[in-house]
């Protein structure tokens, strides 16, 4: 499995695994599954309220905790106590350090943010978190975060697959030093089905899912699709072999159609308690 190294040396998987809407109650399984397979990526979110399950399958797999990349999200009605809530999630995770740690959205209705970015560079200068990031900002957010910030965010998580790729942003991230990972990377299963896909698929003897998640490993993108079928789960793991050519890259990525599926984070407010 690649690596991609991000702009504090740290070392994370490309292809992770993502725990989005899976019930608590199957999320040990589902992320022993993933591990199974080969991921040693997770990315999980206190408001996702599945931190334990993710925890009790890292702890019951028996591989080397520095094996396991695990990600966690600060939630939107704690950035006022972010310390606080870091805590939680890493006792939730049974964890004594979480390896990726993002402000999950902005909300700038808040003007929260700032103040949340640094008591997490405080837990990142004690080494609780090995790198600290954002999700969901939007280039304006990001200047704003970078005027007072001290460390620049490692990583911004935001929706991005072939019909909503955020082209500008990606490239400001980028240019900035902050790695791009991708969330929804499938469109939630909408960017499968049109021509272009099933085309690059059927000629590559692929799934629709792996040349998707493909084209992003090929841009650089760190990428997190989620499944509860672990055959699913190890077919998108096979992506990470998948090379497709500049012409089929090419094809998907001119599938962009402005298509965001989740909420826009500009005017996003809710509290996720």
């Amino acid at each position: 499995m690649s690596e991609l190294t991000l702009n504090n040396g740290v070392t994370i998987p490309q292809l992770g695994f993502g725990v989005f809407q899976v019930p608590p109650e199957d999320t040990q399984r589902t992320v022993e599954d993933a591990l199974e397979a080969g991921y040693r990526h997770i990315d999980t979110a206190a408001a996702y309220r599945n931190e334990a399950g993710v925890g009790a399958a890292v702890a019951a797999t028996g591989i080397a905790r520095d094996e396991i990349f695990v990600t966690t999200k600060l939630r939107n009605g704690e950035q006022g106590r972010a310390q606080e809530a870091f805590q939680n999630s890493r006792k939730a995770l049974g964890l004594d350090f979480i390896d990726l740690y993002l402000i999950h959205w902005p909300v700038p209705s808040q003007g929260l943010f700032v103040q949340a970015w640094k008591e997490m560079e405080r837990l990142y200068e004690n080494k609780e978190i090995r790198a600290i990031g954002v999700s969901n900002f939007l280039s304006d957010h990001l200047d704003t975060l970078l005027e007072s910030a001290e460390t620049v965010p490692a990583v911004n998580q935001i929706e991005l697959h072939p019909s909503y790729q955020q082209a500008d942003l990606a490239a400001k991230c980028r240019s900035l030093g902050i790695a791009v990972e991708a969330y929804s990377p499938l469109g939630q299963g909408g960017d499968l089905n049109g021509n272009a896909v099933t085309g690059i698929a059927n000629a590559h003897g692929a799934t629709t899912a792996q040349v998707v998640l493909a084209w992003h490993l090929a841009n650089g993108n760190i990428v997190i699709p989620k499944s509860a079928n672990p055959g699913r789960i190890r077919e998108n793991f096979a992506a990470s072999s998948l090379t497709l050519s500049d012409d089929e890259l090419t094809a998907i990525t001119a599938l962009e159609a402005g298509a965001r599926i989740g909420s826009d984070p500009a005017v996003a407010s809710f509290t996720q308690m």
